[in-house]
């Protein structure tokens, strides 16, 4: 049963835990790492022979394959696939930058320059569920940041095939390579390059703890976009919200993973309490309710708080991935809220409209690192580059004032540098 505490009556530490996985896993994707780089497609085969149990022909999709799931997919997902992907690209269409350029000075140009990575490499978990958001959320903003080439790379079923709705979804997103590989032997394989699978300048998705410490691992050989925890989701709610609602909104978090952290704050007592036995009343109905279970009990709290403001301060500490501020007037509320990677606003926005359709990134900042950083974004598959035009004129006009800054720092080869083109 989920935890029920009064802030101010239990201790801090307490309120504020984090779910910290304890799977230590370093050594084995380090060594699954070297095998990688060293051997190329031979070990990816191999991993997905050993993992997967699919001893596969080729690593890589073929035309055929993505017609036949196309085929496959019914055609009324076909459409929702459609919709959602027009949401996120509508969305993500205003993330766009400009390059941009400054001439307000005689002699003196400078500007910056926006360019796409030449190549991102996607992660899209497999196992025990198929994820078609996450191609739509991770590809679309890549295709509208200019990026030449997208892969995708995914584990494939024990029949050495991928799940027909990731290869849906990657069609109609418009994936350039889909190669069949997952865990850390993929990432490996985006960061170093393999025979069949190249080589990318940033690896972006959600995955297991193998493919967090990957991620890790590489990250200097290549970008990344961010180490994702567990799943979270926090809702602040005053006492007037429906406690089934509260209850199913909390559980589309709880269902992901056993490490998955739920957790609601109130102002109310008698709906927290109200929350608590909702949950135990949804969670037998669940298909996975042994995740959700074991998500809940140990993992799970409600808070109570004294008022609405002290709730979203608790919020701001927590800096949740997922929020759902279910009050009546929520953009009062907006501004105060300072950490969260994404918020759900008002009594009529679960959660599962963002996963899915409304259009904002599902790709979010997770295990408080929401005080500074971001959902996944346009920004993430583009780099800024600067440059700078003096004439002989305008550098004259400030090079002792570079010669004089120089020394202050001690490298005079860098104070000459700026006088010997104007002092002949």
């Amino acid at each position: 049963m989920i935890k029920i505490m009064k802030f101010g009556e239990v201790s801090a530490d307490e309120i504020f835990a984090r779910v910290t996985p304890t799977v230590n896993v370093e050594a084995v994707v380090s060594d699954i790492i070297v095998d990688v780089r060293e051997n190329g497609d031979a070990a990816l085969y191999k991993y997905c022979e050993k993992f997967d149990g699919a001893r596969l022909d080729s690593l890589l999709v073929s035309e055929a394959e993505i017609d036949e799931a196309m085929a496959a997919v019914e055609p009324e997902f076909i459409e929702i696939l459609k919709k959602a992907a027009a949401n996120i690209r509508h969305f993500h269409e205003k993330q766009t930058r400009n390059s941009f350029i400054i001439n307000d000075r005689p002699g003196v140009v400078m500007g910056q320059k926006v360019t796409p990575v030449d190549r991102a490499g996607l992660y899209v978990p497999g196992g025990t569920a198929a994820y078609p958001s996450t191609v739509l959320m991770d590809s679309i903003p890549a295709k509208i940041a200019g990026v030449p080439e997208v892969v995708i790379t995914t584990p494939p079923g024990r029949d050495g095939k991928i799940n027909p709705v990731i290869l849906a979804a990657a069609k109609l997103a418009g994936v350039d390579k889909i190669v069949k590989a997952g865990g850390a032997q993929a990432i490996a394989a985006l960061a170093y390059g393999t025979e069949s699978v190249p080589k990318v300048d940033k690896i972006v998705g959600p995955g297991n703890a193998f493919v967090a410490e990957a991620k890790r691992q590489v990250y200097g050989i290549v970008s990344i976009d961010m180490i994702a925890g567990p799943s979270e989701i926090l809702i602040v709610a005053d006492g007037t919200c429906n406690p089934a609602h509260l209850a199913a909104d909390l559980l589309s978090q709880a269902e992901h993973d056993r490490l998955a952290s739920a957790v609601l704050v109130t102002d109310s007592m008698e709906l927290a309490r109200a929350v608590s036995d909702e949950l135990e009343v949804q969670i037998p109905l669940l298909e996975r309710c042994d995740i959700a279970r074991a998500s809940i009990d140990n993992n799970g709290k409600i808070i109570v708080a004294d008022d609405l403001m002290s709730a979203i301060e608790i919020s701001n500490e927590i800096a949740p991935e997922h929020l759902e501020l279910c009050v009546d007037n929520p953009f009062d509320y907006l501004d105060a809220i300072r950490h969260a990677g994404s918020i759900f606003m008002g009594k009529n926005c679960p959660e599962a409209l963002g996963d899915y359709f409304a259009g904002p990134n599902h790709t979010l900042p997770t295990s408080g690192t929401a005080k500074f950083s971001s959902p996944l974004s346009v920004d993430d598959f583009v780099k800024k580059t600067q440059y700078t035009y003096f004439t002989r004129d305008a550098l004259a006009a400030v090079a002792e004032d570079v010669e004089f800054f120089a020394k202050k720092e001690g490298l005079t080869a860098h104070a000459k540098s700026a006088v010997i083109r104007v002092k002949d």
